[in-house]
């Protein structure tokens, strides 16, 4: 074989490159700037751009079955193991003392879902199937790994664009909810002083905790029981206090490994056939909307709180009712602090923000037992 007819074996991936590779390949770079030069959820960002690279270099085989992001996709993502792996390392971080000390923000965080299901009815007003409304819906959970479950379940086809959706909106919570918590609340709501007494919690009830609310939600919605059972596991490790290294493992390799591979997993199935159309749009756009949602039906809960409290209760901790845990907590104390450099809410957030992740797990559970039995 001569040199002039190896020229277009060699060029065969030129000339199989479409414009739709283009725009994709072009995304893939804004999101891997986000995450490098933004520092915008660098985690999950930076995999997830370089594995929409990799889905868009035509012939190279990367998404096939047998390609390493194919054998990731049918290992981690279509079992599910990937999110729920994430959920134990979630777990093993979050404490739970500030919502079992102030068991009313249970109710900041159920008020926090709001979202998913409003978005939901909107997303078949649009004229989605319920299946697909309900994965879209879920993206108002504020929660990669849920959102990634639930719609691997019931709308497959529409996992690469709600990830996306689900984890661009997490990564914008700073950009999003001061507006909102500015527009909803006054200056004298804003500047409401709580008071914080620990209640001390002994290490029996921290233990007894996950045990006992894996037992009731699994009983009482079972398709909720992956989701929560994983996420309590992990919190049992840290607080039995008897199996260190895995709490410490939990943490860190087993979630940072598994967030990697789950990551490029999800930026493969971002192929310009599969992303470029009318229904991406439509799903960010809800997913925003299902965001939305949420900040405004928890900040109008706390303001019912703080009128209901005489003026005890500082509604910006409703923000704090989704499940991106810490991060809508600590965006609430902050706000709350900007105000007056003297005003402390943060253990009050963090106990409406567990309460969030705890919503969030506990909603899509219920979404996947009605739809389940309704498609």
């Amino acid at each position: 074989m001569d040199l002039q007819s190896l020229i277009p074996e060699l060029l065969k991936g030129l000339a199989n490159f479409s414009l739709g590779n283009g725009v994709m390949i072009l995304a893939a770079l804004v999101l891997i700037y986000l995450a490098v030069f933004k520092e915008i959820e660098p985690v999950l960002l930076l995999p997830i751009g370089f594995g929409c690279l990799l889905a868009n270099i035509p012939l190279a085989g990367m998404t096939a079955a047998e390609g390493i992001t194919g054998v990731l996709y049918e290992a981690g993502i279509k079992t599910e193991m990937f999110p729920l792996l994430i959920f134990i390392g979630v777990g093993a971080m979050i404490d739970f003392s500030p919502l079992l000390a102030q068991p009313r923000m249970v109710l900041l965080g159920a008020a926090g879902q709001f979202g998913i299901f409003g978005t939901l009815i909107l997303a078949i007003w649009l004229g989605f199937p319920l299946n697909q409304a309900a994965s879209i819906g879920v993206i108002g959970a504020i929660d990669g790994p849920t959102s990634i479950f639930v719609a691997t379940k019931l709308a497959p086809e529409l996992l690469a664009p709600i990830a996306v959706a689900a984890y661009s909106y997490m990564s914008l919570i700073p950009i999003i909810q001061p507006p909102l918590m500015r527009l909803l609340t006054t200056q004298r709501e804003r500047l409401v002083q709580m008071e914080y007494t620990p209640k001390p919690i002994s290490q029996r009830t921290l233990i007894f905790f996950p045990l006992v609310l894996t037992l009731v939600i699994g009983l009482l919605v079972p398709e909720a029981t992956p989701l929560i059972s994983m996420l309590m596991l992990g919190n049992l490790l840290k607080v039995s206090g008897v199996v260190e290294r895995l709490s410490k493992a939990a943490q860190h390799e087993i979630i940072n490994i598994s967030t990697l591979f789950l990551g490029l997993a999800i930026g493969a199935t971002m192929t310009a056939a599969d992303f470029l159309n009318l229904d991406t749009g439509k799903i960010m756009l809800l997913g925003l909307i299902a965001f939305a949602l949420d900040t405004v039906a928890g900040l109008l809960f706390g303001k019912l709180m703080c009128v209901l409290s005489g003026y005890k209760i500082n509604p910006l901790i409703g923000a704090a009712g989704i499940s991106a845990f810490p991060m809508a907590g600590r965006l609430a104390a902050k706000t709350a602090n900007d105000e007056d450099p003297n005003n402390f809410i943060l253990m009050h957030a963090m106990g409406a923000n567990t309460a969030g992740q705890l919503g969030s797990v506990i909603a899509g559970g219920v979404l996947l037992a009605i739809v389940s039995k309704l498609v």
